[in-house]
């Protein structure tokens, strides 16, 4: 699979502060691609992730929409960073809840753990998963 290949799979996330969430999470790296919305409310964004990825996320739905909409603060995600230390950093700077401070897993990843203000999980580390070394 190419490093370069667009995402095919999309976590997609609910908030209460939807702006707030998009400035949180390009404190710790991700870049704003879109953002569709009015004010405060955001209908449609997506954040990529400059390793490869993205997330997508907007305001809670209200309505026949909310039936479908995610749970706000439900997410958990896990990202592919070669510098855990230097994300867990931005994250604690950007007022995230910590899970666990940067450690060695017994499979061989360098990982952190983080809450978002949504109430969101982000985990970051160095395994890329069993799909990419095949």
């Amino acid at each position: 699979m190419s490093e370069n290949a667009a995402p095919r799979v999309w976590p997609t996330l609910a908030a209460r502060d939807a702006r707030g969430l998009i400035r949180f999470l390009t404190r710790l790296g991700f870049e704003e691609t879109v953002v569709y919305g009015d004010g405060e409310r955001v209908d449609h964004a997506e954040l990529s992730w400059p390793g490869g990825g993205a997330v997508m996320l907007g305001s809670v739905r209200t309505g026949e929409a909310a039936e479908w909409s995610p749970t706000p603060g439900a997410g958990r995600t896990y990202v592919v960073t070669d510098d855990v230390e230097g994300v867990f950093a931005h994250a604690m700077a950007a007022g995230a809840d910590p899970l666990y401070a940067p450690r060695d897993t017994d499979y061989g990843s360098r990982e952190c753990g983080v809450r978002d203000p949504e109430g969101n999980c982000w985990f970051f580390g160095t395994y890329q998963g069993a799909a990419a070394a095949a």
